[in-house]
C-alpha cells in the first residue's frame, strides 16, 4: 500500500449549476466587501451573512436532514467553500461549528446533543469555537491542564483556553480538558471533551487584539464552571481520539490555500502586460494554486469517502500555508516602485493587511514543526 495518496477526485455531476446557483447568491449578499475584508475570510464574522446562508440551508450541508442539514454530498460542500472563499465572503460567525463542531456532534454526541444544537447550527443562529490550546499547551494538546472534575451530580470546570477566536461572539465551545490521570507515560489518556455554553457563571472571555488591531483571538478562563453530565461530548476518557478526529477536517480545506486569494486577484488586476517578471510569477502562482487545489480535494474525497487521510491532510496544510504566507512577499517584489501600502487602492489595503497577518497562518491548526513531525513518522522517519 503507498504510503500517500492524492488520487484525482471527481467531482460529481451537475456541478456546473451548482457553482452558477452559489454565484448567483453571493452575488446578492456578498457584492462590493472591500478587499481587505475578502483576505482571510474564513475569520471574517458576520452573522447576518450566516444566517442569511443558513436561509439557504447551505451550513451544514452534508447533514442528514432531521438535523437541520441538506444532506448533500462532501464535494458538493467543497465548491460550496471554495466559491464563498473565493468571493471573500465572512462567513467566519459560522466556519467552526460548520466545519469541526457539527461533525463531532454527528459522530459522538447524543441525540440529544444533535437534535439541541444541530438545527441552531445549521440555520446559522448557533456559532462554536474550539477550546484547544492553553498557555504552555499550544500544538501540544496532550500537556493540557484545564480539568474537569465530578462533584456530585456535576462536573466542575477550572482552568484556561488560550488563542480561542472568535469566543467573544460565539455562543458554545467544544473543549479538551483533563479528567483523569495519565498513566505509565501516556500523556494522551484521561483526556475527554465537553460542550460548554460560554455564558456560563465563571466563564471570562477576554479578547486579544492582534498586530492588525483587530480582535480574533481570545483568552478564556474556566473558574468552577459547572457542567451536566449531558454535556459531556462522546465517551469519558476517549477526548484525545475524538479530537484528533477532528483535524484532518480542520487541516485539509480550501482555506488551507485561499486565505490570500483576495491578494492575488488584485494583483492579477493591476499586473503590468509587459512586464516579463510579472507574468511568469502568474504563471508560477496559478499552477502551485491549481496544484495545492488538486490536492486538497483529493483530501476532501478520502475524507467523503470515510477514511482518514490525516498525513495528507497535514501536507496540504503545511504547502498550502507556505503559498499563502508567501504570497504577500512575492507580490510586494513584483513592483519596481514598490506598493505604497499607506494608499487607499486595494491591492495596497489588501497587501498591507496580509503583511501583518500572513505569519499567523502556519500556527492554526497545528504549527509547522508539529505537521511536519506527523508528516515524518507517517513516512516512517522518525
Amino acid at each position: 500500500m503507498d504510503l500517500l495518496s492524492f488520487e484525482p477526485a471527481t467531482l460529481p455531476p451537475g456541478i456546473a449549476g451548482w457553482r452558477r446557483e452559489v454565484r448567483g447568491f453571493l452575488a446578492e449578499h456578498a457584492a462590493g466587501i472591500p478587499a481587505e475584508r475578502r483576505a482571510n475570510a474564513w475569520g471574517v464574522f458576520d452573522a447576518a451573512f450566516s444566517r442569511a446562508l443558513g436561509a439557504r440551508g447551505w451550513i451544514g450541508l452534508t447533514w442528514p436532514t432531521q438535523y437541520g442539514g441538506a444532506g448533500r454530498s462532501a464535494l458538493e460542500r467543497y465548491v460550496l467553500l471554495e466559491e464563498l472563499l473565493a468571493a471573500g465572503a465572512p462567513v467566519g460567525a459560522h466556519w467552526i461549528a460548520d466545519r469541526q463542531s457539527g461533525p463531532a456532534l454527528l459522530r459522538y454526541g447524543s441525540e440529544a446533543q444533535r437534535l439541541r444544537y444541530l438545527p441552531a447550527i445549521a440555520r446559522g443562529e448557533c456559532f462554536f469555537c474550539i477550546g484547544m490550546s492553553e498557555p504552555g499547551a499550544g500544538s501540544d494538546l496532550a500537556a493540557v491542564r484545564t480539568r474537569a472534575e465530578r462533584r456530585g451530580e456535576h462536573w466542575v470546570l477550572n482552568g484556561q483556553k488560550l488563542w480561542t477566536t472568535h469566543a467573544h461572539q460565539a455562543h458554545m465551545m467544544i473543549t479538551l480538558v483533563r479528567t483523569g490521570e495519565a498513566t505509565g507515560g501516556k500523556r494522551h489518556e484521561g483526556l475527554s471533551q465537553f460542550l460548554v455554553d460560554l455564558k456560563s457563571p465563571g466563564v471570562t472571555v477576554r479578547p486579544i487584539v492582534d498586530l492588525a488591531g483587530e480582535v480574533h483571538f481570545n483568552e478564556v478562563f474556566f473558574d468552577d464552571v459547572q457542567l451536566s453530565p449531558g454535556m459531556l461530548l462522546g465517551v469519558l476518557g476517549q477526548g484525545w481520539s475524538q479530537c484528533t478526529s477532528e483535524l484532518s477536517l480542520e487541516r485539509s480545506g480550501p482555506e488551507r490555500y485561499l486565505s490570500s486569494h483576495a491578494l492575488f486577484v488584485e494583483f492579477l488586476r493591476c499586473a503590468d502586460p509587459a512586464s516579463q517578471a510579472q507574468r511568469i510569477e502568474i504563471g508560477r502562482l496559478s499552477a502551485e494554486l491549481w496544484t495545492l487545489r488538486e490536492m486538497s480535494l483529493s483530501v476532501a474525497a478520502r475524507l467523503a469517502a470515510g477514511q482518514d487521510p490525516a498525513l495528507e491532510a497535514a501536507i496540504v496544510k503545511d504547502l498550502g500555508n507556505s503559498f499563502e504566507q508567501a504570497l504577500p512577499r512575492r507580490v510586494q517584489a513584483l513592483f519596481d516602485d514598490g506598493v505604497a501600502l499607506y494608499d487607499e487602492t486595494p491591492l495596497a489595503r489588501v497587501l498591507a493587511l496580509l503583511l501583518q497577518t500572513a505569519p499567523s497562518f502556519s500556527l492554526r491548526g497545528g504549527t509547522r514543526e508539529i505537521l511536519r513531525g506527523i508528516i515524518a513518522r507517517g513516512l516512517g522517519l522518525r
